[in-house]
């Protein structure tokens, strides 16, 4: 295989970046620059300074065989709405298919295009070209199928949520536009079988792969991390959450629970939006314990010495990369039996599922009390892990998608660059 020459668009990507899908982002880039691979990364740094309040993040420098840009206009967010509005890159058109002709890219991979492009990007240039669908974008207006703010979305009453959620309605969205650009796309690709059945259920009208999340290889010779007394970071036993404070994350849901159950403390670990609520639902729980947001190195010590991670999101994710994060720490997870989770947890067969308070404490006290039962399902997830979530493990199914692709294309010169299937 020859080096490729890879295009990513997406709206977000670190630093100029709010959720996992701009790190899941960056993952992959990195890891295929890591494999001799050219990347260029187009993220749009006015959508970022439009909902970002404070001073704009300062760029790291990229990693070799990866190079970022980051389009700005004069019209700053105002460029950015006539994207949402019209569906098409309106200010950076030229811009795009000038870099698209440069590039002589031999893969375009699109990401969350919402604000960088809209469905009218995916017909610019072309080379082959992927869709990942990090979200629910390309069947939801507000991107997470939660309707109105406040329920798990199960019949289009769109509009309404927008308004709800304001937004200003996207005119596009009234067009075939979706339809009618995405058959420029070779292959489009969901994050989870849950995912993909999603889509198929709100009516995206193609075919779509499924591809997990990954997370970095292990040191060679590693072993499952296990925590040990003299690193502890909390004096009692506790379980773990771990992300964004908001709503739709559940934790309204766990926080009441341990008024009454003393076998451990809940470790909250995550600022949002949600916060000021959230500390108001635990005043005067001694077993409730805020950390605010901590660096990478304190958090994996939280990880490794948890019982569980307890994951109780009310609303449909499209993967659920904290469940494998907690896997490559060593731990179990306690998910709610939600979307992608079951089929995530039931597969690596390294955690518990709920749906009631009375099954989440039930887990709990599995878990925390069956020192057998905790190391098999933290071993389970461990190995998983490594065979399934692994960038070893993904990237080359990553390649094969591209070469399906290009297959699909017709693209000869992309299919002679990729050698033999199983060169990837």
């Amino acid at each position: 295989m020859r080096p490729l020459r890879f295009c990513h668009f997406t709206t977000f990507y670190p630093p100029y970046n709010f959720g996992g899908d701009g790190i899941g982002i960056q993952r992959l880039c990195r890891a295929l620059a890591r494999r001799g691979h050219e990347v260029t990364v187009v993220h749009d740094a006015d959508a970022y300074n439009a909902l970002h309040h404070g001073p704009e993040p300062r760029a790291e420098p990229d990693p070799d065989g990866v190079r970022t840009v980051a389009v700005k206009s004069g019209l700053g967010s105002l460029s950015c709405l006539l994207t949402q509005q019209l569906g098409r890159p309106v200010v950076h058109r030229r811009r795009f298919e000038r870099l698209l002709a440069e590039g002589d890219f031999d893969v375009v991979n699109y990401h969350n295009v919402s604000l960088v492009g809209g469905p009218g990007l995916l017909s610019l240039g072309d080379a082959t070209k992927l869709y990942m669908a990090h979200e629910h974008w390309l069947v939801c207006p507000s991107h997470v199928l939660w309707r109105h703010g406040r329920e798990l979305c199960d019949g289009r009453q769109c509009l309404r949520c927008v308004l709800h959620y304001r937004r200003p309605p996207q005119l596009w969205r009234a067009t075939n536009a979706i339809a009618r650009h995405g058959r420029d796309v070779d292959a489009f690709i969901a994050m989870s079988e849950f995912s993909r059945r999603k889509h198929a259920e709100f009516g995206f009208p193609f075919e779509m792969e499924v591809l997990p999340y990954f997370l970095p290889d292990p040191q060679p010779g590693s072993t499952r991390p296990r925590g040990n007394a003299a690193t502890r970071p909390h004096p009692r036993p506790y379980f773990l959450f771990v992300g964004r404070l908001e709503r739709i994350k559940g934790l309204q849901d766990v926080i009441p629970l341990f008024a009454d159950y003393d076998g451990a403390d809940l470790v909250i670990a995550g600022t949002g939006e949600y916060e000021a609520e959230l500390r108001r639902l635990a005043q005067g729980l001694e077993r409730v314990h805020f950390l605010g947001r901590i660096s990478a190195e304190d958090l994996d010590r939280y990880y490794k010495h948890a019982e569980a991670l307890i994951v109780p999101s009310i609303c449909f994710e499209t993967f659920g990369i904290i469940l494998i994060e907690a896997f490559t720490n060593g731990i179990p997870v306690i998910a709610r039996r939600l979307g992608p989770f079951p089929e995530i947890v039931e597969t690596a067969g390294a955690g518990e599922l709920f749906e009631t308070p009375a099954e989440l404490v039930a887990a709990m006290q599995r878990i925390r009390t069956d020192p057998a039962h905790r190391e098999r399902l933290a071993e389970n997830g461990y190995r998983a892990y490594l065979e399934r979530w692994s960038e070893s493990a993904v990237i080359p199914r990553y390649l094969d998608i591209v070469r399906r692709a290009a297959e699909h294309r017709g693209d000869a010169r992309l299919l002679e660059a990729l050698g033999p299937p199983g060169n990837g």
